[in-house]
Protein backbone atom coordinates (compact mmCIF):
# COMPACT_ATOMS: atom_id res chain seq x y z
CA UNK A 1 0.00 0.00 0.00
CA UNK A 2 1.37 3.61 -1.15
CA UNK A 3 1.15 5.76 2.48
CA UNK A 4 2.22 8.88 0.28
CA UNK A 5 -0.95 11.30 0.75
CA UNK A 6 -3.00 11.51 -1.42
CA UNK A 7 -2.48 14.86 -2.52
CA UNK A 8 0.82 15.20 -2.72
CA UNK A 9 1.88 13.28 -5.54
CA UNK A 10 4.37 14.22 -8.41
CA UNK A 11 4.01 16.68 -10.67
CA UNK A 12 5.77 18.29 -13.66
CA UNK A 13 5.17 21.71 -15.48
CA UNK A 14 7.16 23.12 -17.83
CA UNK A 15 6.91 26.05 -20.36
CA UNK A 16 9.97 27.52 -22.98
CA UNK A 17 11.49 29.32 -20.52
CA UNK A 18 10.88 27.06 -17.32
CA UNK A 19 10.50 23.90 -15.75
CA UNK A 20 9.11 22.94 -12.54
CA UNK A 21 9.10 19.71 -10.68
CA UNK A 22 7.57 18.05 -7.74
CA UNK A 23 8.80 14.33 -7.26
CA UNK A 24 9.61 11.63 -4.81
CA UNK A 25 12.96 10.80 -6.33
CA UNK A 26 16.80 12.11 -5.39
CA UNK A 27 17.06 15.23 -7.24
CA UNK A 28 19.75 15.21 -9.94
CA UNK A 29 21.27 18.17 -9.86
CA UNK A 30 23.59 17.55 -13.06
CA UNK A 31 20.25 17.28 -14.85
CA UNK A 32 17.99 20.06 -13.79
CA UNK A 33 21.35 22.07 -14.38
CA UNK A 34 21.93 20.75 -17.85
CA UNK A 35 17.69 21.70 -18.41
CA UNK A 36 18.59 25.71 -18.12
CA UNK A 37 22.02 25.87 -19.89
CA UNK A 38 22.38 27.80 -23.26
CA UNK A 39 24.95 28.79 -25.59
CA UNK A 40 23.91 32.46 -25.10
CA UNK A 41 24.37 32.05 -21.55
CA UNK A 42 27.34 33.17 -20.04
CA UNK A 43 26.26 32.23 -16.07
CA UNK A 44 24.41 29.48 -14.24
CA UNK A 45 23.02 30.00 -10.86
CA UNK A 46 22.50 27.00 -8.93
CA UNK A 47 20.81 26.70 -5.10
CA UNK A 48 20.41 23.44 -3.45
CA UNK A 49 18.70 23.30 -0.26
CA UNK A 50 19.95 20.64 1.86
CA UNK A 51 18.72 18.71 5.17
CA UNK A 52 20.62 19.84 7.54
CA UNK A 53 21.93 17.69 10.65
CA UNK A 54 20.60 20.67 13.31
CA UNK A 55 17.99 23.18 14.12
CA UNK A 56 18.26 25.11 17.04
CA UNK A 57 20.51 22.72 19.10
CA UNK A 58 18.38 19.63 18.24
CA UNK A 59 19.69 16.68 16.03
CA UNK A 60 17.82 16.43 12.62
CA UNK A 61 17.40 13.00 11.58
CA UNK A 62 15.23 13.88 8.13
CA UNK A 63 12.64 16.04 7.08
CA UNK A 64 9.26 15.28 5.65
CA UNK A 65 7.59 17.40 2.82
CA UNK A 66 3.99 17.37 1.76
CA UNK A 67 2.51 19.19 -0.94
CA UNK A 68 -0.74 19.99 -2.37
CA UNK A 69 0.68 18.97 -5.63
CA UNK A 70 -1.90 20.20 -8.23
CA UNK A 71 -1.96 23.45 -6.84
CA UNK A 72 1.60 24.25 -5.87
CA UNK A 73 3.07 23.10 -9.34
CA UNK A 74 0.76 25.99 -10.50
CA UNK A 75 2.15 28.05 -7.99
CA UNK A 76 5.59 26.90 -9.00
CA UNK A 77 5.28 28.30 -12.36
CA UNK A 78 3.79 31.11 -11.74
CA UNK A 79 6.46 32.24 -9.36
CA UNK A 80 8.54 31.34 -12.26
CA UNK A 81 7.17 33.15 -15.31
CA UNK A 82 6.57 36.28 -12.74
CA UNK A 83 9.94 36.55 -11.83
CA UNK A 84 11.95 35.57 -15.11
CA UNK A 85 9.43 38.71 -16.16
CA UNK A 86 10.22 40.95 -13.81
CA UNK A 87 14.34 40.35 -14.38
CA UNK A 88 13.70 42.35 -17.65
CA UNK A 89 12.16 45.68 -15.89
CA UNK A 90 13.94 48.53 -14.77
CA UNK A 91 13.24 48.44 -11.30
CA UNK A 92 14.01 44.71 -10.74
CA UNK A 93 17.42 45.48 -9.75
CA UNK A 94 18.05 49.36 -9.84
CA UNK A 95 22.22 48.59 -9.37
CA UNK A 96 22.86 46.64 -13.21
CA UNK A 97 22.61 49.14 -15.54
CA UNK A 98 19.32 49.28 -17.72
CA UNK A 99 20.91 47.90 -20.76
CA UNK A 100 21.81 44.76 -19.43
CA UNK A 101 18.53 44.22 -17.96
CA UNK A 102 16.41 44.86 -20.83
CA UNK A 103 18.84 43.09 -23.30
CA UNK A 104 20.02 40.13 -21.24
CA UNK A 105 16.75 38.50 -20.16
CA UNK A 106 17.20 35.25 -17.86
CA UNK A 107 17.45 32.17 -20.54
CA UNK A 108 15.82 29.79 -18.70
CA UNK A 109 14.80 28.66 -15.31
CA UNK A 110 14.19 25.25 -13.31
CA UNK A 111 12.68 24.73 -9.58
CA UNK A 112 12.66 20.81 -8.93
CA UNK A 113 11.38 20.20 -5.26
CA UNK A 114 11.07 17.05 -3.29
CA UNK A 115 8.07 15.23 -1.54
CA UNK A 116 8.04 12.91 0.83
CA UNK A 117 11.50 12.17 3.42
CA UNK A 118 14.47 13.47 2.92
CA UNK A 119 17.60 12.07 4.77
CA UNK A 120 19.93 14.32 6.47
CA UNK A 121 22.32 15.37 3.37
CA UNK A 122 20.30 14.83 0.24
CA UNK A 123 18.89 17.95 -1.40
CA UNK A 124 15.18 18.90 -1.07
CA UNK A 125 14.89 21.90 -3.78
CA UNK A 126 16.76 22.89 -6.72
CA UNK A 127 16.75 25.59 -8.48
CA UNK A 128 19.01 26.71 -11.74
CA UNK A 129 18.62 29.66 -13.50
CA UNK A 130 20.46 30.24 -16.67
CA UNK A 131 21.29 33.89 -17.82
CA UNK A 132 23.98 35.92 -20.11
CA UNK A 133 25.39 37.64 -17.02
CA UNK A 134 26.45 36.48 -13.32
CA UNK A 135 24.46 39.06 -11.67
CA UNK A 136 21.24 38.60 -12.83
CA UNK A 137 20.97 34.62 -12.54
CA UNK A 138 22.59 34.59 -8.71
CA UNK A 139 19.45 37.64 -8.35
CA UNK A 140 16.59 35.51 -10.12
CA UNK A 141 17.96 32.30 -8.29
CA UNK A 142 17.56 33.93 -5.15
CA UNK A 143 14.21 35.66 -5.81
CA UNK A 144 13.12 32.22 -6.88
CA UNK A 145 13.92 30.64 -3.83
CA UNK A 146 12.22 33.48 -1.38
CA UNK A 147 8.95 33.13 -3.53
CA UNK A 148 8.76 29.56 -3.60
CA UNK A 149 9.11 29.70 0.10
CA UNK A 150 6.75 32.45 0.58
CA UNK A 151 3.74 31.12 -1.91
CA UNK A 152 4.57 27.10 -2.69
CA UNK A 153 1.84 24.68 -1.08
CA UNK A 154 4.17 23.03 0.39
CA UNK A 155 4.57 22.06 4.19
CA UNK A 156 7.56 20.35 6.09
CA UNK A 157 8.22 18.76 9.19
CA UNK A 158 11.48 18.37 11.12
CA UNK A 159 12.20 14.74 12.82
CA UNK A 160 14.85 15.47 15.63
CA UNK A 161 16.71 12.76 17.67
CA UNK A 162 15.78 11.27 20.89
CA UNK A 163 11.74 12.51 19.81
CA UNK A 164 9.22 10.57 19.39
CA UNK A 165 7.89 11.04 15.42
CA UNK A 166 4.69 11.83 16.83
CA UNK A 167 5.65 15.24 18.37
CA UNK A 168 7.00 16.38 14.75
CA UNK A 169 5.23 19.38 13.50
CA UNK A 170 3.97 20.65 9.84
CA UNK A 171 5.54 23.65 8.88
CA UNK A 172 4.35 26.14 6.39
CA UNK A 173 7.53 26.48 4.46
CA UNK A 174 8.29 30.31 5.14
Amino acid sequence: MDSRPPASIEAYLETAQHVCALTYNHLDTQRIISSVEDHGAGAIAVFIGTTRNSFHGKRVTRLEYQAYSRIAIRTLSTIASTVVASATRSDHQPEVPLEITRANPIIRCAIHHRLGTIPVGEASIVIAVSAPHRHEAFAVCEELLEEVKKKAQIWKREFYEGEDDSAAEWKVNT
